[in-house]
């Protein structure tokens, strides 16, 4: 039944195709003529509509399968017009549905075989309808994933229920469920992103070992699997006469070819521990379960994660990609396939490469990026500002310019090819595909992607040592060095090299000589070797361009023998030269921050963010971010969180010690950030803590039905003052509020003190428990009720009757600096309340003075420079007379002698802000004031930097004569009893 010439009178083609259009329409009308039995089939072509009639002939046109599929099978035309699939892409539920109802009538494998080919046929031939006529490229990328993953579940189902009577079922678990095969899809299958004719790469596996029941004989489990999962293979891949479903590659699992076709749980673990490579782990990013026990393969996947993500910044993993990246290079040129778009220059594969640097770099660290989806990992590049929008974007359209035009490339034939066509009729067939008017502008616009992707490509994975502008348009020469750290030059020569670029002789060179000659050195395996030869070159120049070359090596080196077992640290370094000048720079700076590098090698990834690390976070930044971090660990992972705690902490003191080594921060900014940094980690502290208790034993009660069990730490001492400095302990105090003899509501209750101590104890412990990055605080409990010999915690109550009746002078003056850092807000009002009345009581002048003034002494007894101590010139910055503490004592005297009548002196905690408001009040002299704050700033600087230098408190004495003769005179005024009166009159 020949169609009518009229159909076609308005459909245009491009002249190239003339012969191929001809040639259309004659086999439609032989595949219509051999259906003209069927009226129903007849009477659907014959009363599609205009618009249907031009997506039809544009369809076999450009694709010679969806041509033969309709030729042999014309009444697939009809159907998928009653489904709907024309017009829009069928849901899972339905193509489920339909495949069930196929395989229902299979009653042995030859017919298995054949249901699932025609199924696939059909569905195929609805994807690529609509792709050609205008689907978006991810909406046919998923619909060719659900449908392999379809029909996996459904071949495996039948299968596992066919073949029961003969082999039997796995034994279950020893949990008790049952096991079934885990299908793991690899690739674009396991992103969910397959192309129209793509193979799919699949890996089995099954959960416990055993033997199977229920059968005519027994299999061990690795036996049946084995059989189940070839005779899978068989259902998808074996060449039928109805063809195939997919083609299956297997060669993804361990050992490849020569490895058992599935493993069990414990196989699998042990090989990615012991031998898994880097490139297995890059294969291993898009695993995903795709058929058979799916809870199972994420669990497997849960126990191969550490095996894929690194939890640090893994740059070594960029190291494998370009090895990869360079042997399909090889291989393409070899074979001459210049213009796969694929494997080539610019092509499809290295658009992935860019993604999933990042994924394997950064994946451990930034969980987010831990998805198998190539689109969805995109966006999070963005989101967490490791890409520029702009360059998403770009990356994005040009990657879907390829993947398009590789659909069309694999629709003409159903054929797994990204190899572009060298005659002139598939040319102009693809053209006419990407709507294009001719061949020379689809060429012209995939150069131009192609050198996109490129640019994009070379700046993430390209190798920094080649010339390329992505990097650095003036190469370097690196040669004298490289020379020299490799011990190819005599002593002599290198002595005159490293004297001319300022380094200090002999020691300079004794010093790397140790080093390079050290067992850690000489034991180091040939990968490791190999990244430590690339980067000390560039790090002997990097220190000779620092003022001081030999400080700077001196400092570094004790990081790099730190991490010469850890060498992604290494590559690192190599893969981010700008890092280099930033790590030598802070190190010369100061020991404190080469200390804590070397320490904490994991901090290095801070350096390859300078906008983040010379810009610390305010305070609700940081509870952000740490929230975020948080986030992505489990509740019971008290390990990581831990973990992740000391490393956010340890990040962000880093970053404000580089403010500050830079310059950028005011002394007051420095000790704001540091206690910010504090506040935010008490308070997730204490939230993990509240949380731990509560599970176990329930919430305490409350005093009263209208109210609630709250807990508050009070901040004492640098924390309470909003002075902490780097390394700084933290003076705490525990507080709480509930009814006196109340219990927990928990099904294991406890009495409301006992939850509250142990609260109060694993607070403590969460802050001082050593982890391999360290603690997060010291803590010093001493300044709680009765110290040492008190309770823990204490109630609001309790602690409110021992100001007021039992308390020492010294400890009012340490309320002076209390502060409530973290806890219940309703609670943190009632302690401010009880801080202000114990502060404003009216007091004898004469006898505070008289006990401030005693416990002074004492302390500068025991704690200034006095005796051997000292040498020569020397002054504590703290302990010594006209020091810091006395600039603190004479504060907290002012605060307990004048505010019961000036109650401005209660309203703050730190001591500039003190001064401020005595000179405000009139009870300093403004100059006085302006002169006290001025010494206090000069002291405080010094303290840090000498903190950063890892110096003591002991200065030059005549570099601070003038302050100290100004805090002096002031305390002689003030808090010798000569000036007993002229205080009193104030």
């Amino acid at each position: 039944m020949p169609l009518p010439e009229s159909w076609f009178a308005e459909i245009d083609s491009p002249a190239m195709l003339a012969g191929a259009w001809v040639e259309a329409r004659q086999r439609l009308d032989e595949g219509l003529d051999a259906a003209s039995a069927d009226p129903v089939v007849t009477d659907a072509w014959l009363s599609l509509s205009d618009a249907r009639r031009r997506e039809l002939a544009r369809l076999v046109l450009l694709s010679d399968f969806a041509l033969d599929a309709l030729v042999t099978r014309p009444a697939l035309l009809p159907g998928l017009i009653d489904s709907g699939e024309l017009e829009a892409a069928p849901n899972r539920a339905q193509i489920e549905d339909v495949l069930h109802q196929a395989l229902a009538d299979a009653d042995d494998e030859a017919s298995l075989h054949r249901a699932l080919r025609r199924f696939r046929q059909a569905r195929m031939l609805g994807i690529v309808w609509r792709d050609l006529n205008g689907a978006e490229m991810w909406q046919t990328a998923a619909k060719v994933s659900e449908l392999a993953e379809v029909c996996l579940e459904g071949a495996l189902d039948w299968l596992e229920t066919h073949l029961a009577p003969r082999w039997g079922s796995p034994a279950p678990r020893r949990d008790g469920s049952p096991q079934r095969l885990i299908v793991l899809g690899m690739g674009k299958l396991g992103a969910g992103e397959l192309n129209l004719s793509s193979d799919i790469d699949l890996i089995f596996a099954f959960p416990e070992k055993g033997t199977t029941r229920g059968g005519e004989r027994e299999y061990d489990h690795q036996q049946y699997f084995t059989k189940l999962g070839q005779k899978l293979i068989a259902a998808l891949d074996a060449i039928t006469a109805d063809g195939f479903v997919f083609r299956v590659d297997m060669r993804l699992r361990p050992l490849g070819d020569g490895g058992p076709l599935v493993g069990s749980f414990n196989t699998f673990t042990s090989y990615y521990q012991d031998q898994g490579r880097e490139w297995e782990r890059y294969a291993m990013l898009k695993a995903r379960p795709v058929a058979g026990d799916l809870d199972a393969g994420h669990e497997l996947l849960d126990e191969l994660r550490p095996f894929i993500y690194r939890k640090y910044l893994d740059f070594g993993a960029i190291e494998s990609l370009r090895e990869m990246k360079a042997m399909i290079h090889r291989e393409v040129k070899r074979l001459g396939r210049d213009d796969n778009i694929k494997l080539g220059r610019g092509g499809i594969r290295e658009v992935e490469f860019v993604v999933q640097a990042f994924q394997l770099i950064r994946g451990g660290r930034d969980t987010e990026l831990q998805v198998t989806s190539l689109r969805e990992a995109m966006a999070r590049l963005v989101t967490l500002e490791l890409l520029p929008q702009p360059v998403v974007d770009e990356l994005r359209e040009d990657y879907v310019f390829l993947r398009d035009l590789e659909h069309a490339l694999q629709a003409q034939q159903d054929r797994q090819t990204q190899q572009l066509p060298d005659d002139t009729e598939n040319q102009a067939r693809l053209a006419m595909a990407m709507r294009l008017p001719d061949w020379a502008a689809l060429k012209d616009a995939l150069s131009a992607c192609r050198e996109r992707v490129r640019r994009h490509f070379d700046a993430v994975v390209a190798d920094p040592d080649d010339e390329s502008p992505a990097f650095d348009d003036s190469p370097r020469d690196d040669t004298a060095w490289r020379q020299l750290w490799q011990g190819e030059m005599d002593d002599a020569e290198a002595e005159r090299v490293m004297a001319a670029a300022g380094y200090e002789l002999p020691e300079a060179l004794r010093r790397l000589k140790t080093f390079r000659d050290s067992r850690g050195v000489q034991s180091m395996q040939r990968i490791g070797y190999e990244r430590l030869e690339a980067v000390m070159p560039m790090l002997l120049e990097a220190a000779a361009e620092s003022e001081a070359p030999t400080t700077a090596l001196e400092r570094v080196l004790p990081l790099i023998e730190a991490v010469l077992r850890r060498t992604a640290y290494l590559s690192l370094l190599r893969e981010n030269p700008q890092v280099l000048p930033s790590l030598i720079r802070l190190c010369a700076a100061s020991p404190w921050i080469a200390e804590q590098l070397a320490r904490h090698p994991i901090l290095l990834d801070e350096l390859l963010t300078p906008a983040t690390l010379y810009s610390p976070a305010d305070k609700q930044r940081l509870a952000d971010e740490l929230r975020q971090t948080l986030a992505r660990i489990p509740e019971d992972d008290e390990e990581n969180w831990l973990e992740a705690m000391r490393v956010f902490k340890q990040t962000q003191v880093l970053r404000v010690a580089a403010s500050d080594i830079a310059g950028g921060r005011v002394l007051m900014k420095v000790s704001d950030y540091l206690t910010a940094i504090a506040e935010v980690v008490l308070d997730s502290v204490l939230q993990m803590a509240w949380h731990s208790l509560t599970a176990r034993y329930g919430h305490p009660s409350a005093r009263d039905s209208a109210g609630q069990a709250a807990f508050l730490i009070v901040g004492y001492g640098k924390l309470g003052g909003i002075e902490l400095g780097y390394g700084s302990d933290l003076d705490l105090v525990f507080l709480y509020d509930a009814a006196p003899r109340g219990v927990t509501d928990g099904a294991k209750s406890i009495d409301n003190l006992v939850f509250f101590t142990r609260l109060g104890q694993r607070v403590i412990h969460l802050l001082t428990a050593t982890t391999p990055s360290g603690t997060l605080y010291e803590v010093d409990m001493r300044l709680r009720p009765s110290g040492n010999a008190g309770l823990l915690v204490s109630s609001l109550d309790a602690f409110a009757e021992y100001q007021r009746n039992e308390a020492w002078i010294w400890e009012h003056q340490a309320l002076v600096r209390a502060r409530a850092v973290a806890g219940d807000d309703v609670l943190k009002e009632r302690f401010e309340a009880v801080r202000r009345e114990v502060l404003a009581r009216e007091r004898d002048c004469g006898e505070l003075r008289h006990e401030v003034v005693k416990m002074r002494l004492k302390m500068r007894e025991h704690l200034g420079s006095g005796g051997e101590a000292r040498e020569a010139g020397q002054f504590h910055l703290k302990q010594d007379a006209g020091g810091l503490v006395d600039i603190e004592f004479m504060n907290q005297y002012a605060v307990l002698a004048l505010s019961a009548r000036t109650p401005a002196l209660l309203e703050v905690t730190d001591n500039m802000r003190l001064m401020d408001a005595l000179a405000e009040s009139g009870k300093l002299p403004e100059q006085d004031a302006r002169k006290l704050q001025a010494a206090y700033l000069a002291y405080r600087d010094a303290s840090h930097r000498a903190a950063l230098a890892k110096r003591g408190s002991l200065v030059s004495a005549e570099a601070f004569a003038d302050h100290r003769e100004h805090i002096l005179a002031l305390w002689r005024r003030w808090m010798e009893p000569a000036a007993e009166r002229e205080a009193n009159d104030q």
